[in-house]
């Protein structure tokens, strides 16, 4: 889908000369102080919205039945993931799936951009062997247990 962007002050002092563009592109709202917004047509939105709902069970599907396909899928997608460790992948692979389904299901697919993220963040950093070895520990400074105040552990 084709989308336009517009000021957001072109927006609000004339509404009228941005809607026409909803008839075949998605408006992105642009603001200089705030997150963008986007308009779009209801039906588009439902559409989206029902699709990922397919793709993220037909995925699910997958992942319940062949693990390792679903693992070569997301793989492909996500490049970064050969750069967890083997034991890591599964996880990262279902945890994306979980969150992908609940977001598909929800319409919040704001908890599956978080896992994306940091699972990413993740990769990059088993990337480097050094900075991997480095954030495992142990760390200097690292000391005996402290007792907790008044003597009570």
């Amino acid at each position: 889908m084709a989308t336009k962007s517009y000021p957001y002050s072109a927006f609000l002092r004339g509404p009228g000369q941005v809607l026409p563009s909803l008839d075949n592109a998605d408006v992105i709202l642009e603001r200089r102080d705030d997150e963008n917004l986007i308009l779009m047509r209801a039906e588009r939105f439902e559409a989206g919205v029902a699709g990922l709902r397919i793709a993220a069970r037909a995925l699910a599907i997958v992942a319940r039945r062949n693990s390792e396909l679903a693992e070569e899928v997301l793989a492909e997608e996500l490049p970064w993931v050969a750069w967890l460790p083997e034991t890591e992948r599964a996880g990262c692979v279902r945890e994306l799936l979980g969150h992908l389904m609940a977001g598909a299901d929800t319409g919040e697919l704001l908890p599956f951009a978080r896992a994306l993220a940091s699972w990413r963040s993740t990769a990059i950093v088993w990337s480097d062997p050094h900075l991997a070895r480095d954030l495992q520990g142990p760390f200097a400074g690292d000391g005996p247990d402290v007792p907790r105040p008044g003597g009570r552990s």
